[in-house]
């Protein structure tokens, strides 16, 4: 027995003021007990840290630990109760586990890794034979602590990127505020509304940043429009290369949709239309190259985001991007299809955004991959009910946040 103590203090670390006293295996629960007990000479008080009087020691209590091969470890203890200078009964701080925790801080580290590489809460349970509830309070945890480290006072921000992300049926929305640079979320506020996206950057961002910031990508969404307007003044407005190429995407599909029920060359032709020529497949080429030579509706849309698509390549002052974009539009809209003049309509209305994407410098690959991370995180996931579940794992996910527990 003392051999096997011995095994579990070396094997286990626990600092140097915790010792594992017995071991208690139980094979027909596949389940190994760990008895703990305090081995210090000095006790502290765990709020002021001022050294005090050990008062008496807490009922016994157990918390999961890392599993050993392929059996639960259980951690057993009567943590020490102090007597404060205040006169108030505290419980040590015992440096691997929060007070109010059944789980050691070495267990959520192991939760945060297989989060991390599955990105699923269930199989993550399933994985740490635990509950959902369990990896579901741990994933809020590291949100909460990750957001608490961040210094966001005193950050420096000229570019921010302002989304819409659905997260459940009923026309369900969340803002997500990033930054297009390092493809961080800065924040996630429920709704779209002028008033929620007021009050997100509000709370996200203070005065002085808000007047610092001089480029703000968004959609054509008008409570994002006049939220950077009323709060942004300095800011260019920037309705970004991926929303402006997502809405001619969209009039291409709308066309495709209509015209395919009279075309049998349309039939299975959506991907070879929406996809670039890399990601297509030999047969969705083949069906490609007989759409777009084709007289119909849909290959003169497809055609017009194609043109569309160099102007970003050959603008660097706005008088030219102008001129350009007044030329494209007068050359499509006179094909006459209802869903392509749409979107033009709607792009020459916020021409001075859809002008500053032509002329920015600034790519937004890292916004795509971004949109792409967080649709990966809900596919995964399988939709989330509450908004913030959704949060929680958008941030934890892609905010670049410093979420894992310190100990002793």
């Amino acid at each position: 027995m003392q051999f096997t103590r011995d095994f579990f203090n070396l094997l286990l670390d626990f600092g140097d003021n915790w010792r594992i006293k017995g071991v208690e295996p139980n094979h027909l629960k596949k389940t190994v007990y760990l008895d703990l007990e305090y081995c210090g000479t000095k006790y502290f008080d765990p709020e002021t840290e001022e050294e005090v009087k050990l008062y008496d020691h807490a009922p016994k209590r157990e918390w999961r630990h890392l599993d050993i091969w392929d059996y639960k470890s259980i951690i057993r203890s009567r943590v020490p109760r102090v007597k404060c200078t205040d006169g108030k009964i505290k419980t040590i701080s015992t440096g691997w586990s929060d007070k109010s925790d059944r789980h050691t801080y070495s267990f959520e580290i192991k939760v945060i890794d297989t989060l991390k590489a599955c990105k699923n809460q269930t199989k993550t349970a399933d994985l740490m034979s635990c509950s959902f509830r369990l990896v579901n309070r741990i994933i809020h945890r590291c949100t909460e602590r990750g957001m608490s480290r961040r210094e966001m006072d005193r950050m420096p921000f000229r570019h921010i990127s302002i989304d819409e992300k659905s997260f459940k049926k009923g026309h369900k929305y969340v803002t997500v505020v990033s930054h297009p640079l390092s493809g961080c979320v800065i924040d996630v506020g429920e709704n779209r509304d002028q008033k929620s996206v007021n009050a997100l950057l509000d709370t996200t961002f203070t005065s002085s940043q808000l007047e610092d910031i001089s480029t703000v990508s968004m959609d054509m969404w008008k409570s994002y429009i006049n939220a950077a307007k009323n709060k942004m003044a300095n800011a260019e407005i920037v309705h970004d290369r991926f929303h402006l190429i997502k809405y001619l995407n969209e009039a291409i599909d709308k066309v495709r949709k209509r015209e395919v029920k009279d075309n049998e060359v349309l039939v299975n032709s959506r991907y070879a239309l929406l996809k670039n020529e890399e990601n297509r497949t030999e047969k969705q080429q083949e069906r490609f190259d007989q759409v777009i030579i084709s007289n119909l509706e849909v290959a003169k849309t497809y055609h017009a985001k194609e043109s569309f698509k160099t102007l970003f390549d050959i603008h660097n002052n706005d008088t030219d991007a102008k001129e350009d974009l007044t030329n494209w539009a007068e050359t499509f809209f006179m094909y006459r299809i209802k869903e392509l003049n749409k979107v033009i309509l709607r792009m020459l209305s916020h021409s001075k955004g859809v002008i500053n994407a032509l002329i920015s410098k600034f790519t937004n690959a890292m916004a795509e991959r971004l949109n792409g991370k967080i649709q990966e995180i809900k596919l995964t996931g399988r939709g989330y009910r509450t908004f913030k579940n959704f949060r929680s794992a958008i941030l934890f996910f892609h905010g670049g946040l410093n979420v894992y527990p310190l100990k002793w």
